[in-house]
């Protein structure tokens, strides 16, 4: 038997490499395995969020990330009788050095992921497959199968199931996973499509559905998703009713050629019971998945590693309690619960074949579709959602105002914005970043002890989302921790204290 490991991290698509990404950041004892031989070579999810953007930066992977990608996406949105330009991310988005919403298919975020970390010496072990695990005192006893057909039992303090829908981890939790499947079945195709502008989603909007078209670059050039005709016989995915859903749902006449990839699918609407049950956690599709508008699925996954891979770092080296672990269902329980229900209200419009909802794809979008892009207000509401930089923890346990909140900028909880003073810059790398502002703020300040590796004190200039003189502690993860204003630290220190104590 090898020696006791921190995590076992089981699935190594994109949720599962960014949470070793940060473990091996800290230097967690950690072995990621994927029953799979190899990483995806299909597409699947298409785009990466802003907010997932900026929290990759920390761990060196985002400009490889935007340099493989398509950042200049325009969206098309096809209505009967007129055609829609519409901006993607041109308001909302300024406070990001990622105002855009990247299109890179999911087999090239893997590659890219996987690339970094052989880089720090992490291999992936593909073809191994978790078999059973049981707690065994302190640890989990882990079972695993390797290619060759050998079994292997490792012990492991905690373990993450970043596995998918099917997770083996969460069977062997007993958690559940409820929810239901949509009734429509959907057709999905990589391949070539003359007619349709380059470079552009293309969205046709009509009373039978939606049709899209998504740059891809390869191993096509566009994706095609449609819902499957009604009356349509077959489950067979062909180049023939392909072309025929596209001549009748588009007005342009798009020609389909040489496809790579066909499948077709159902959609499913669930979710995890808990995200958490002792050892084992949850991460991206084990703990929820839904309809992919908007792009939330792989984004959300990856946030989720990222909230609690920190969380996990801390605890096994000793330098957190383990009361820290119970912040990650708290904090992303509800981030999962919202995506799920924005995402559903966004499919059901987009597809169902209520009478009012057709009456409103066909007849009520054209109208009011250009007075909502004049509406810059709802329009940024509405992108930050999508980006995900809206996303907050204020009402979490780990975020904590002092007694004299500042009156402006961004509060415990939230997101720590890049503008005005490119704050993203200070605090690119793992542990705890405190910001001080105003005259006479020394490192002093801080209570003596802390691990300076897990905590690292930088002065702002005037620049300062915050008026006058603040403390403000940024978590591993870019969030404001806890928030105080003027010369009284105790907040401070006791928040230390209670979440980073000194050993």
């Amino acid at each position: 038997m090898t020696a006791p490991l921190d995590v076992l991290v089981v699935g190594a698509g994109p949720t599962g490499l960014a949470l070793a990404l940060q473990l091996r950041a800290y230097g967690t004892g950690f072995r990621i395995v994927d029953r799979s031989p190899d990483h995806a070579r299909e597409s699947r999810a298409l785009a990466i969020q802003p907010r997932t953007l900026e929290m990759l930066s920390a761990y060196g992977v985002t400009d490889d990330l935007v340099e493989r990608g398509n950042p200049a996406v325009r969206l098309h949105l096809h209505l009967p009788r007129r055609v829609l330009h519409v901006p993607v991310f041109d308001v909302g988005c300024d406070d990001t050095p990622y105002p855009f919403l990247l299109f890179l298919p999911q087999s090239e975020t893997e590659a890219t992921l996987t690339a970094r970390l052989a880089a720090r010496d992490v291999t992936v072990e593909r073809g191994t497959e978790l078999l059973d695990a049981e707690p065994d005192g302190a640890y989990v006893s882990c079972r695993l199968s390797h290619p060759d057909g050998t079994e292997e039992t490792v012990r492991a303090r905690y373990v993450v199931g970043c596995d998918g829908a099917h997770s083996t981890v969460r069977s062997l939790a007993g958690i559940g996973f409820e929810g239901h499947a949509y009734p429509q079945t959907f057709l999905l195709a990589d391949l070539e499509a003359d007619g349709i502008e380059p470079g552009a989603v293309h969205t046709y909007m009509t009373a039978a559905g939606l049709l899209f078209f998504f740059p891809l670059g390869t191993p096509a050039t566009w994706r095609m998703i449609a819902m499957h005709p009604r009356g349509a016989a077959g489950d067979e995915v062909t180049l023939d009713l392909l072309q025929r859903i596209a001549d009748d749902w588009s007005p342009d006449k798009v020609m389909l050629r040489d496809p790579v990839w066909t499948t077709s699918f159902r959609i499913h609407d669930r979710g995890a019971t808990h995200y958490r049950r002792g050892p084992f956690f949850l991460a991206g599709d084990a703990a929820h998945i839904h309809s992919p508008a908007g792009g939330q699925g792989m984004n959300t996954g990856i946030q989720d590693a990222l909230n609690l891979g920190w969380k996990l770092a801390h605890v096994c080296r000793g330098a957190a309690p383990a009361e820290l672990l119970q912040t990650y269902e708290a904090e992303r329980a509800p981030v999962g619960h919202a995506v799920r229900r924005l995402t559903d209200r966004a499919f059901t419009a987009g597809t169902s074949g209520h009478p009012a909802l057709r009456l409103a794809r066909t007849r009520l979008a054209p109208l009011g579709a250009p007075l909502l892009l004049r509406a810059t207000g709802a329009r940024a509401r509405l992108f930050r959602t999508v980006s995900e930089l809206g996303i907050h923890y204020r009402n979490g346990p780990l975020s904590v105002t002092g007694p004299h909140r500042p009156r402006r900028g961004p509060r415990a909880g939230d997101r720590l914005p890049d503008a005005p003073a490119g704050l993203q810059r200070h605090v690119a790398g793992p542990g705890y970043h405190l910001l001080l502002t105003g005259p006479g703020r020394q490192p002093e300040d801080v209570p003596p002890g802390v691990p300076r590796d897990l905590l690292s004190v930088r002065h702002l200039g005037p620049r300062s989302p915050w008026p006058g003189a603040t403390h403000a502690l940024v978590r591993p993860d870019g969030y404001v921790g806890y928030l105080g204003r003027g010369g009284d630290l105790a907040g401070l220190r006791a928040y230390l204290d209670r979440w980073l104590p000194a050993p």
